[in-house]
């Protein structure tokens, strides 16, 4: 089954809360089995490329399996910081291709 990574986006100024842990924790609890890593929160960030920072920053990222990329999208919808001003990204995993040494 694919792999699929959930990158978070929360709203600027988000701060967590009992209500916001309890809805994370509710909605990872509904993941279940699909759930391969619940990834870890960012305490730090900077921004490369095209990013609003006005309304948005780095929130943090989990590893799912999917079927697809709808069923990816699908979980992804309940992610708690949609309902709270921030967001969430979802791309398929693929693997990093092996390097030939040099010579060979």
């Amino acid at each position: 089954m694919p792999a699929f990574i959930l990158t978070y986006r929360k709203a600027a100024g988000y701060t967590r809360t009992p209500q916001t842990l309890a809805a994370w924790q509710a909605w990872f609890g509904g993941i279940g089995g699909q759930l391969t890593d619940t990834g870890k929160p960012v305490v730090a960030h900077t921004v490369l490329g095209t990013c609003d920072p006005n309304r948005t920053e780095p929130g943090g990222y989990s590893v799912i399996q999917a079927d697809d990329l709808e069923a990816a999208t699908a979980i992804a919808k309940g992610c708690p910081h949609l309902e709270r001003g921030g967001g969430v990204e979802v791309g398929e995993l693929g693997e990093v291709p092996s390097s030939t040494p040099a010579g060979g």
